[in-house]
């Protein structure tokens, strides 16, 4: 029925701007909103259109909403912010359709959906709170395998952060082993608990010496560079790790189809191929004065558009003018508490840039791909592939995908968003930044005593 409506919806949208405006949209991208309140659908039609009808957003919204007329199944629409348009739906006419049974019939829709889940940092064992990400990602893959979806399930792996750091800091520096002992110990069917409680030594000892913090930095360092000791004893632990949750998963009968690693993402150079795209695009800009001086930004979502690489040196006005803005209530360009810092004034890249990247390749727009090999064999036969810088000649393909999904804790949402952002800023809406979803849930807190916990409902 809501994907009904959403269709529903976005016919009667497209019939509206070629009648108003004369345009011809082959896609109208709508969300949900950030809360149940505001409805249960959300259009940024207007800031797409700003650029064609060189109005304001807001102006824009106004217009849609004062001519678009009734639509079957909805109760009103609502103008919010700079330029969104909230749809509210009939809720009584939709029960009563539900529970008679009145459904339209379902519509398979083609193409692939890439579901991520799990993501837990192979440092230590799973926990509780792991379980239910992976719980929740599962149910949900399954729903979407009963609706008749072809599912792509994978389980995003950070294994060159700074909580496997840790761990190599750990075994290297305060229990001086060798690779060779580590790699002995790596064959115990309890190593992940075993690097759970060196973890928490690790932070002990962290606390003890500033000069101990020092090596946090060098070691996550030479974790990201590769070609060293540190980088492959992570290698070893994240991999022993990854196969203790695995094991742990697949006695939930969790299963996936492929683990994206960040090393794989780093030494194959994905970043680089996506900070080219997005320079090019506009999508980031370099700041010259104020606290992100020397960094390379990019707008918040959600926040008005920022001047694009191309036209940084002409006057505000001119600047304006040729990203199609000339109404004084757009003329604002992003403050520094809107920017969003991707790659910071020393040269390095913050986690959303490679997250950017990341999903670049979900929709196949970097232009790069893995290598892949086979990783970890399930009992029902059912094989689970690994990135890798050089992987074997036959595989799967992943990648290139027509909707994407992260079932997520609520505390990355903006993080997430602003990866939407930039997918959409890089093609001008285009129809996979629509098919970029998330699911979050809120967090799952364990007190220190273990005895007590609490969580609330799932929030999509």
């Amino acid at each position: 029925m809501y994907r009904h409506l959403e269709r529903r919806l976005a016919e009667h949208m497209r019939e509206f701007l070629h009648r108003q405006y004369g345009l011809e949209l082959e896609r109208i991208i709508i969300e949900q909103p950030p809360k149940v309140e505001f409805g249960e659908f959300a259009l940024p039609l207007a800031f797409e259109l700003a650029k064609k009808l060189r109005k304001a957003p807001r102006k824009i919204a106004e217009e849609i909403v004062a001519g678009i007329g009734p639509v079957e199944g909805f109760e009103k629409f609502e103008i919010a912010g700079a330029g969104y348009i909230n749809a509210r739906v009939n809720r009584a006419a939709v029960t009563a359709a539900l529970v008679s049974d009145n459904k339209p019939a379902a519509e398979v829709a083609a193409g692939k959906i890439l579901v991520e889940h799990t993501s837990i940092n192979p440092n230590k064992a799973a926990h509780v709170g792991h379980l239910r990400n992976a719980i929740l990602g599962d149910t949900f893959v399954r729903l979407l395998q009963f609706a008749g979806r072809e599912v792509d399930v994978q389980n995003y792996i950070d294994n060159t952060g700074v909580q496997v750091a840790d761990v190599v800091v750990g075994f290297l520096h305060i229990e001086k082993k060798s690779q060779a002992e580590i790699e002995q110990l790596a064959r115990q069917p309890r190593f992940d608990y075993y690097c759970w409680d060196l973890y928490a030594k690790v932070s002990q000892w962290y606390e003890a010496s500033p000069e101990n913090k020092k090596v946090r930095l060098d070691t996550l360092h030479e974790l990201e560079r590769g070609g060293n000791e540190s980088a492959a004893v992570a290698e070893l632990i994240s991999t022993a790790v990854l196969r203790r949750h695995l094991e742990t998963m697949d006695r939930l009968d969790i299963k996936y189809d492929f683990l994206p690693r960040e090393s794989e993402i780093l030494h194959l150079h994905f970043w680089d191929a996506a900070f080219a795209k997005l320079k090019e695009a506009g999508v980031l800009t370099f700041e010259t004065e104020g606290k992100n001086k020397c960094c390379w930004v990019m707008r918040r979502a959600g926040t008005s558009k920022s001047l694009t690489a191309e036209n940084a040196e002409k006057s505000l006005e001119d600047a304006l003018t040729d990203i199609g803005i000339g109404d004084l209530e757009m003329k604002s360009l992003v403050s520094e508490e809107d920017q969003k810092v991707i790659v910071r004034s020393n040269g390095t890249v913050g986690y959303v840039g490679k997250d950017i990247a990341y999903h670049m390749w979900k929709f196949g727009l970097l232009g790069k791909d893995f290598g892949y090999r086979k990783f970890y064999s399930y009992p029902n036969g059912h094989q689970c592939w690994i990135s890798a810088e050089h992987g074997e000649p036959e595989h799967p393909h992943f990648g290139g995908v027509a909707e994407n999904y992260n079932v997520i804790d609520v505390r990355q949402s903006e993080a997430q968003n602003t990866v939407k952002e930039a997918l959409r800023d890089l093609g001008a809406l285009q129809s996979w930044a629509m098919n970029f979803q998330k699911k979050t849930s809120r967090v799952l807190s364990l007190k220190s005593q273990g005895a007590e916990a609490s969580a609330s409902k799932p929030m999509t």
